[in-house]
Parts: C-alpha cells; structure tokens; sequence
C-alpha cells in the first residue's frame, strides 16, 4: 500500500474516523461524541444514530482524504448492535442494548436462546444478547423482519453501506449474542430453531476486502473509486489484532473504554455466566475466555464527568482513609450488576481524591475479574484508561506477582482495525511499557477488606 488506512472506530459513547500509514503512525484523527435516538413517533424503541454517524463519517473521510492518500478503509464497533436490511436500505431501526422495554418478550427469548454451553453465552439484561434484539424484533414488526433480507452486524452494515457487498464476520455475531457455537465455528442451533439462517450472509473473515467504495460514496468524500473496503470487526477483538499477530500465546488483554473487557488469549479457566464470563471468538475463529465489567461507565460515576489526574499521593491518600467504593455503579455488565454501589466511610471531597477511588475500585474490580478467569501471561492494558498511569500502576500494586504492561496510546480497536487491512504483511510489534507499581501503604490489606466484603 502507498497510501493510508482510514479505521471508522464506532464505539457506545464516541465515534472517530483514524488515518493510520503503513508503519502504524496516526496521521489525522476526527470525532465526536456519540448517544441512541429516544423513542418518538416513528420508533418506538431507543434506536443508533447511523445517520448521523453515516454523516460524520462521510465528512471525515472527506477532510482527512484531502489530504492523506486514503488506500483503506477499516471498521471497528461496539458489540450487541446490527441492522436489519433489505437489498435497498434499513428493514427497521438498529436498537440500542440500553433500550428497556424487553420485558413483553423475555420469558419466550429466555426459553428459545441455547444454553450456555452451546453459545458460551451468558443470559444478559436488557439487549445485551443481540439475538434478544432479533426476537423483539420479529414480534413486534412482523412485517417489515419478513420483509428483511438479511441481518448484518455493526461492523458489516458500515463496510456494507460503502462497497454494497454483504457478509457475516464471527467477532460480532459470536460476543455474548446467542447466534454463535464458538467451539465448533457455527451458527447456533437458535438460528436454525428460528427460521433465521436466511438472514445471515456468507461468513468473510475480519481483514477480507469486501469490495471497493460504491460510486455515489466515492464522490461524497471525493476519494478515489478504487478504495478498499475491508470486512471489520467487533471493537474489542480488533483491540487484540497487535498482539495476536506479534506474540504467542498466552496472554490477556484488557481492553478499556465504557466497558472494560478482559480478554485471556490462549486461557483455560472455567468461564461463569452468573459472573458475566463468557467466550468471545477472535478475528482467526479462536474461543477467548473473557470477562467483562462496564469499567468506564462505573469510573465516570465515581469520579465525574470531568475527572482530575490522580496521582500516587491521591491513591494513598484515600487507602490511608480508608474510604471504599463496594460495587456495582451500573446496572449492566459484570459479576455485581444486580447490586446497588455505595462508598463506606467518608466520601472523597476533591476531583483528584474522587479520581483516585474511581482508580482503586476499577483497578479491585479488574484483579478480581483477572483472578475468577484465571487469566494467564502478561497482562497488557489498552484503551481510555492508558491515558493516565494511575490504573495501571494501581493494578501492578494489587498484582505484584504479574507482569503488567501498557500499550501506547495509538493503540487499540483502530489500530488493531487498521492492521486488518494489512493482514499477512510483516509489522513492528507494538511497544509495551512496564507499569510501575505505585508502593501504596496499606493497599494489599485494603484489597483484602474489599474482598471480604463483596
């Protein structure tokens, strides 16, 4: 490739369009924040804004490929969300998981989805479970799902709606969604049970080229009509692409943003649903034993919208008062999530003491979460809570037997979704940084009080 690779990142809370070159390197980066549509008139349901994502992403391809040769265009998005099509445009609305109103049909979805040794799928809240959102959806407009011809998951609808080519690819349809046997690389039998295989396309693998950008599209962003159109991937997977390609197994990788995702490549601990563990299925078809917790929607509630940098002082501090914050601060996501969080003794007063219990308590959660999976080899954080050292300094203090390290910034999702577009060619591995553990007085006995009390 001579030219650039542009990754279309659509994450729950913000979307981005990245130009990354051949060796890695950004180039230029667009985005915005990013929320569901409310129910109106039209739509009963909290739906995605492809819209104006489709607007957003339209815009950037055209800024940023003025002015860096665009060769490539990647996906990456968050997981439990696709849409129904027919071969024209949308047969109905994408939900958002966050909708509530699921409890008309899910007595029946809980009694037709397979079970967990099937899937390694654990039975979710709300639409979580993205074949949840198909069964709703199949009731509720009967019409328009008979009308559909096919169901395509997030990442495929965006590689759809520039090339014109449909495809299923396993990241998605196979993370916590019902439709997937992950040890035996097949649709569920809930699929067949359903009536559903109609809707799913041919199976192309995360870095396949769909195709090139339809014509109309092309001369919106004013690109070239040649530009690759590559498959893409659940954003979590795309956040292990790096590592699958640059080391062996195993190894775990926490992956962090609104949720936060441990992913033990190459593990063999036993996975509980109860704990909201589960198997995702890697960009090569692999089960990866994973847990999950919704780590930055939770570290936003303790620490504000507008958090302070919290340093070794701040942490200690807190330790040292022996404030703590006892899950759960979401009602989604996680071993806790049927519980109510509170903060025993004083409540942090300053911005940087309420980041340094956000810290603590993301960094107790993920250890606990790292030890119930049995997570193995190098622990490697990515993602939003790399840009401060404070979580995972935290975690290398409450693992002091663990190797943690830190990918760059640059990394994750995008970076892993713009290496899809050079699958097979040779790379520089990324470049990992050793934590260093912050010395907290009192932390491992502070880590074993919260324990105790969970």
């Amino acid at each position: 490739m001579t030219g650039c690779v542009a990754v279309f990142d659509l994450g729950k809370t913000n979307i981005k369009v990245v130009a990354f070159d051949d060796s890695g390197k950004v180039l230029a980066e667009r985005g915005r924040a990013n929320a569901p549509l409310a129910p109106d008139a039209h739509c009963p349901y909290l739906r995605l804004d492809t819209e104006g994502a489709w607007a957003f992403l339209i815009s950037a391809l055209k800024d940023i490929g003025a002015r860096f040769p665009i060769d490539a265009i990647s996906i990456a998005t968050h997981g439990a969300a696709g849409v129904l099509v027919t071969d024209e445009g949308v047969a109905l609305p994408p939900m958002d998981y966050e909708f509530d109103g699921f409890g008309v049909i899910d007595a029946d979805y809980d009694a037709a989805r397979p079970p967990f040794e099937e899937t390694l799928s654990p039975n979710l809240t709300r639409g979580l479970n993205l074949g949840r959102q198909l069964f709703y959806l199949e009731r509720a407009f009967p019409a328009e799902f008979a009308g559909a011809s096919a169901f395509l998951a997030y990442p495929q609808y965006w590689a759809w709606r520039l090339s014109g080519v449909m495809a299923t690819e396993v990241t998605s349809i196979a993370a916590h969604a019902d439709l997937w046997r992950p040890n035996e690389g097949r649709l569920s039998s809930m699929v067949d049970g359903l009536g559903w295989r109609r809707l799913f396309p041919p199976l192309r693998k995360a870095w396949e080229t769909l195709g090139t950008l339809r014509r109309e599209v092309a001369a919106a962003t004013e690109l070239k009509a040649g530009v690759r159109v590559v498959c893409g991937a659940h954003d979590s997977n795309a956040s292990l692409v790096p590592h699958l390609v640059s080391r062996r197994d195993p190894f775990t990788v926490i992956s962090t943003g609104t949720w936060v995702i441990i992913m033990a490549v190459g593990g063999k601990g036993r996975l509980d649903p109860k704990a909201d563990m589960l198997a995702n299925v890697d960009v090569r078809g692999e089960p990866v034993p994973t847990a999950r917790l919704m780590g930055g929607r939770e570290f936003a509630v303790l620490a504000g919208d507008a958090p302070a940098e919290a340093g070794e002082a701040d942490v200690a501090a807190v330790v040292a008062s022996g404030a703590i914050a006892w899950p759960a601060f979401s009602d989604q996501g996680g071993p806790f999530a049927g519980r109510r969080g509170r903060i025993e003794g004083e409540a942090p007063a300053t911005p940087q003491a309420r980041t340094a219990l956000a810290t603590l308590y993301s960094a107790l959660m993920t250890a606990h979460l790292l030890r119930r999976l049995d997570a193995p080899g190098d622990l490697i954080v990515e993602g939003g809570f790399t840009r401060s050292p404070a979580f995972a300094a935290v975690l290398a203090g409450l693992m002091p037997d663990r190797r943690v390290v830190v990918a760059p910034k640059s990394a994750g999702a995008a970076a892993g979704a713009a290496l899809l577009a050079h699958w097979g060619e040779p790379h520089e591995p990324p470049h990992l940084e050793a934590a260093r553990a912050w010395a907290i007085p009192g932390l491992k006995d502070y880590r074993e009080r919260w324990e105790r009390g969970l």
